[in-house]
């Protein structure tokens, strides 16, 4: 009977060091790409386009220095258009590769987002999980508005549900909040939509993809995208709009090619 007992928790514990062993695999790994090929291409749009999103600015606060915005409108009324598309192409698709698990080093550029003009910018980008050790650097907001303030409140989005990743008052122009620390908290099979808005004014939003590979990019206005310095193999591809959806294609790249691929997209 001990013998089977012995046996047993022997056969759990190797389980559990298997387990982590794949779990550590699962992390990606920066590593000298060499003869690396691409995909590129374009994002569409099938259907009508949604209409833009009336604003009254009248009945928020700053109401006088928020209409100073260029879109805004006779009467203080600013048109908020949340897909937008050009001839059919569609802008502001991260494009990003799901199955990759070696490749190209991590951009050291930052995530920035600019309060400015009682609005967001950018629009829709993507922002990572803080590795361990790094406390900042990553992802940063800063208010850019005279005499204003605003609240940055960043979420984890899951359907109807949000989880507050953080919430920094920003009193006056120039005042940082650096969020880097806060993303720590991402993980890998729950969150993959960030949602950012101002809790002053929440008509100010932005949108970003949470990506766990340096393989991404964002759709230009002519719905243009590539991605580079990619290893050989095949690739689940994934083109996502935080208000239009996503679909995901399987690529295969070879060594030192240039693999060409189109996504349409359209509202269900």
């Amino acid at each position: 009977m001990k013998k089977l007992n012995l046996m047993a928790i022997t056969t759990v514990m190797a389980l559990a060091l298997a387990s982590n062993v794949q779990a550590k695999k699962a992390k990606y790994e920066e590593a000298q790409v060499a003869n690396g090929g691409s995909i590129s291409g374009s994002v569409m749009f099938k259907g009508a386009v949604p209409a833009a999103i009336m604003e009254d600015l009248n009945k928020g606060k700053n109401a006088e220095f928020c209409a100073t915005h260029p879109d805004t409108k006779e009467g203080g009324i600013r048109p908020r258009q949340k897909v937008l598309v050009h001839d059919g192409k569609l802008e502001n698709t991260v494009v990003l590769i799901e199955n990759i698990s070696k490749g190209k080093a991590w951009s050291k550029e930052s995530v920035d987002f600019d309060f400015r003009q009682c609005d967001i910018f950018p629009k829709v980008t993507v922002v990572r999980k803080a590795p361990k050790g790094v406390k900042e650097g990553l992802v940063k907001v800063t208010n850019q508005d005279e005499n204003t303030l605003h609240n940055p409140h960043g979420y984890s989005v899951k359907g109807a549900s949000r989880k507050t990743l953080f919430n920094k008052p920003l009193p006056s122009k120039g005042s940082v909040a650096d969020v880097t620390k806060t993303l720590k908290r991402l993980k890998q099979k729950k969150d993959s939509h960030f949602f950012l808005q101002c809790d002053q004014h929440n008509y100010m939003e932005a949108d970003a993809r949470i990506v766990w590979n340096p393989y991404y990019t964002v759709s230009a206005k002519d719905g243009s995208f590539t991605l580079d310095n990619i290893p050989a193999g095949k690739y689940k591809v994934t083109a996502w709009h935080p208000y239009v959806g996503q679909v995901t294609q399987e690529i295969t790249v070879a060594d030192g090619a240039k693999a060409s691929t189109d996504f349409e997209l359209a509202i269900k």
